[in-house]
């Protein structure tokens, strides 16, 4: 006999052996039992959550020779044709491959004869979303007055695109995604009982990589048995999901708090040696950061077994909730950016940089980190910056620029440097934006780390890619502008660098920009009145909405 796939050897035979989707079983179980039975129903869900399987079990449950019940006896014939799927009097259609009206119309016409040989005829048409819009006119009569011995089974991963003219003479259910523990649990499960050797950790990848799915889930556990030999071992899984241990993670994260920019790299090359899927690693990244964020809050809101409870401590310990956030929104805006870039490799490198680059420490203004076994202090209140008065009146947000800069936002990195001179006239993240430049001229001083000024001689670095955009008529064009703006006589120099070492003023002006939206965020939470609404009408404050309002007048 010819080998099954796990998806189609263990799919649900009645709704006792059904996974989750308890919402939607109850609902069917009670109309079954009780026998108010509507004639038409659309499943909806994401794949592989078990749409077509609730239609084939509750189509079992209409036919069954023992009768309309919520359990099938599965040993009549009519059962027994469908699980093999040859009744005759269930019509599955995939609307994918049949979307033209002329396939609805042919279709339709037969609706008007008795079921062949069971209690009703029943037409299930999955990817319903797929008939065009001439098939749904076709079909929208009969769907609202079918003849009584006919049930319509719709399922769809896309219900907007269902007209709601179809959709309000249906029953609608909408399936849920699994959770990572029901599916870690029905492949312990399953493992059991295929007496196949498997390790927890890998099932726990596999479950997480299912992202929900069942069906992908099962895929996947055949493919790690095809491909670990028989076994499932985590050493194999990792390789074949392209993901990587998470000992690497925990020592990406550990170079992170130092601080240091050569053993981060170190442990960025070492997880490139391995030629994983930098989204997955990414992905496992944020995982991690989110985990880390619950526990600063309350350790009983972490997900058990997810991460261990002793990696979680020291990196809450270690950082603040502001650097866990932008650590987080780094990673999540990074795994766009490497989607474009040229080399995936080179962009993941960059991006663990970039994590280096904004993380908001200056000089000795970061607070001291206490050790793991004493509670972390809360962090002090940021200053309001905007304000929501008891009268109802709107918020408003200051503009940066009315406020005076802080020294420790615009921290010139040079001036830590031993071989850089300190006589220039102007901080140079403030001159870089106050030169009077635009275009790409203003882009690649916004982009540019400064190096020395000595004897008129100013010296910027840029990344290598930037330096290739700053022609001859570009460099003159700054020359002049910073000329102008200082009253010095100057010659210019631009370097060419792989990494840069300190913030360049674009990366100083964005961490002060999501300092003062966070600061924004938070006083406005705290408003009396954002409470009163909060409290009275179960309101939500939409971060999003935040914004500074610019002053044009």
């Amino acid at each position: 006999m010819s080998y099954q796939v796990l998806a189609r050897k263990w799919r649900p035979a009645n709704f006792k052996q059904m996974v989750g989707q308890e919402h939607v079983l109850q609902a069917l179980v009670n109309a079954l039992d009780s026998n108010r039975l509507h004639h038409a129903y659309l499943f909806t869900g994401t794949r592989g959550v078990g749409k077509t399987t609730i239609a084939r079990i509750f189509a079992k449950s209409l036919n069954c020779e023992q009768g309309v019940s919520s359990e099938p006896c599965g040993s009549c014939a009519s059962c027994v044709e469908i699980d093999e799927g040859r009744s005759v009097d269930l019509i599955e259609i995939d609307a994918a491959s049949r979307t033209g009206v002329d396939d609805m119309r042919e279709l339709l016409d037969n609706v008007q004869y008795a079921p062949t040989r069971s209690r009703f005829k029943i037409y299930l048409i999955d990817e319903v979303h797929m008939l065009s819009k001439h098939s749904f006119n076709a079909l929208l009569k009969t769907l609202e007055e079918p003849p009584p011995h006919v049930k319509f089974l719709l399922a769809t991963t896309d219900p907007q695109k269902v007209p709601v003219t179809v959709l309000s003479r249906c029953l609608q259910f909408n399936l849920k995604r699994m959770s990572r523990t029901q599916i870690l649990s029905q492949l312990q499960f399953l493992t059991e009982q295929e007496k196949v050797a498997a390790e927890p950790s890998a099932l726990t990848l596999l479950a997480s990589a299912a992202d929900g799915s069942m069906r992908d889930a099962l895929s996947l556990l055949d493919q790690a048995i095809g491909y670990g030999g028989g076994s499932v071992q985590q050493g194999a899984v990792e390789s074949m999901l392209g993901s990587i241990s998470r000992d690497y993670l925990a020592r990406l994260l550990d170079a992170l708090s130092d601080q240091q920019a050569s053993p981060l790299l170190h442990e960025a090359r070492l997880v490139i040696e391995h030629n994983p899927d930098y989204q997955r690693v990414c992905a496992e990244l944020i995982a991690l950061l989110q985990q880390v964020a619950l526990y600063q809050h309350d350790p009983l809101l972490v997900n058990e077994d997810e991460f261990a409870e002793e990696l979680l401590q020291k990196y809450s310990s270690c950082w603040s909730a502001e650097e866990i956030q932008l650590y987080y929104q780094i990673l999540l805006q990074g795994r766009q950016d490497l989607l474009i870039c040229p080399d995936a490799a080179s962009g993941f490198e960059m991006l663990m940089l970039r994590l280096l680059a904004f993380t908001p420490e200056t000089g000795t203004e970061r607070e001291n980190v206490e050790s793991p076994e004493v509670k972390k202090k809360p962090a002090a209140k940021p200053e309001p910056v905007a304000t929501l008065s008891d009268r109802d009146e709107p918020a408003t947000v200051t503009r940066a620029e009315d406020q005076p800069a802080r020294k420790s936002d615009v921290q010139l990195n040079a001036k830590t440097d031993t071989d850089v001179a300190a006589d220039l006239p102007l901080d140079w993240h403030e001159l870089a934006y106050a030169s009077g430049l635009s275009g790409l001229a203003q882009e690649i001083v916004a982009n540019s780390q400064f190096k020395s000024f000595q004897d008129g001689n100013l010296k910027l670095e840029l990344l290598t890619e930037i330096h290739e955009l700053a022609t001859d008529l570009i460099k003159a064009e700054i020359r002049q502008a910073l000329e102008q703006k200082l009253g010095v006589s100057l010659q210019l120099e631009l370097v060419a660098a792989v990494t840069l070492s300190g913030q360049t003023p674009m990366q100083a002006k964005e961490l002060r920009q999501q300092r003062e939206r966070l600061a924004a965020i938070e006083a406005i939470r705290e408003e009396k009145m954002v409470k009163k609404l909060q409290h009275a009408f179960a309101a939500k404050l939409d971060e999003a909405s935040v914004v500074k309002i610019e002053n044009n007048s």
